[in-house]
């Protein structure tokens, strides 16, 4: 008897806990919010100061959303260049208040995501997307508002660096390091013509920083530190070093997350003994030849305005293309587009024509 009392007893209080633990899940039941209101700003037409671009640019509000219960109510920020918001872009994430305010940085790089072009005035979509929890979810969209904007240029590039005993600074993050071109049709794709000494070498993204950095642990693909976490392999075999130093051509994509890494004919090119730039963007300056690799040119923090340059050498020949940042030139192939104020490390290698101009500041 003493165990059946028992038995039910336990029952008892087993079925009392899953009511308490259902009654609970019903509390924290939350619903669907009905759309937020996002008023209209106060000004039409808003033109983005490339100089002062800590101030505030524009403040949105909107109503409060309510989800049924006591919860933290995330607001997201989001831009379009179409009213169908077919691919939006996230300019602000806040929770439990209902506005944010926008730096000139901030809504320019939100609404150059989108797709704006820069110094130019177009329309810009913008919604508020409530939703709860650390997962957002119940994702909830606001009316839609549209004002104009006038961007400046937003620099959405990434840049890479070599660093290693087989390049011409060594294992230092921060010595001059060579960068990689970036190819100007997929700027996921990159390359590297050029002197590899005896030894092995990385991939950094910021120079200064060891991390992230990129390697390979199979020889075949690429792989990443993002920060943190343990470092890869060195290129191009995994921790075994180049046996022969020569001219390579090292090739990264970071789409596909490959590489490649073989051996380049050089003897037959010629070799300059002066680089000139010149053009309309600059008053003309002479690159400096790497003592590591004498097709390489380069000319650290030079000061350029919307304009074009070319690349001049000492026998008087010009070498020039058509793309904005980065390219290749071809002999007397025009003009190079400059077409932001900054001050820019300039790279050159003579071997292929590929240059990079790498923005400072933006």
């Amino acid at each position: 008897m003493k165990k059946t009392a028992i038995f039910i007893t336990t029952l008892f209080c087993t079925l009392l806990f899953f009511s308490s633990c259902e009654e609970d899940r019903d509390e924290l039941k939350v619903s669907e919010s009905e759309p937020v209101v996002l008023s209209e700003l106060t000004i039409s037409d808003i033109e983005l100061d490339p100089v002062n671009v800590t101030n505030p640019a524009a403040t949105f509000v909107w109503t409060t959303a309510d989800y049924g219960q006591q919860t933290t109510i995330n607001y997201r920020m989001e831009f379009s260049i179409d009213q169908a918001f077919t691919n939006p872009v996230v300019g602000g994430l806040v929770s439990s208040v209902n506005s944010v305010t926008l730096t000139v940085a901030e809504l320019n790089t939100a609404v150059g995501n989108a797709g704006l072009s820069p110094f130019a005035w177009n329309i810009i979509y913008a919604r508020v997307v409530t939703s709860v929890g650390s997962q957002q979810v119940l994702p909830v969209a606001s009316n839609v508002i549209s004002f104009n904007v006038y961007p400046f240029f937003n620099y959405t590039f990434k840049d890479y660096y070599l660093v290693g005993d087989s390049t011409q600074p060594g294992w230092n993050n921060n010595n001059n390091n060579p960068p990689l071109f970036r190819d100007s049709s997929n700027s996921k794709l990159y390359s590297y013509v050029g002197y590899f000494g005896a030894g092995q070498f990385k991939v950094l993204e910021e120079k200064g920083a060891w991390q992230p950095q990129w390697g390979t642990n199979n020889g075949s693909e690429i792989a990443v530190n993002p920060g943190g976490g343990a470092d890869p392999g060195t290129f191009p075999l995994n921790n075994n070093p180049i046996a022969t130093a020569g001219y390579y051509t090292f090739t990264i994509n970071f789409q596909t997350n490959t590489f490649s890494f073989v051996p380049y004919t050089e003897s037959t090119s010629t070799v300059y003994t002066s680089m000139t730039v010149q053009g309309s963007a600059t008053d003309s300056f002479t690159m400096t030849q790497s003592s590591f690799d004498n097709h390489i040119w380069y000319a650290n923090n030079k000061s350029l305005v919307p304009g074009n340059l070319q690349f001049k050498t000492n026998t008087d020949t010009v070498w020039a293309g058509s793309t904005s940042f980065s390219g290749i030139a071809t002999l007397n192939g025009g003009n190079i587009p400059v077409v932001v104020e900054d001050f820019y490390d300039i790279w050159y290698n003579d071997l292929t024509g590929q240059y990079i101009m790498i923005p400072l500041n933006l």
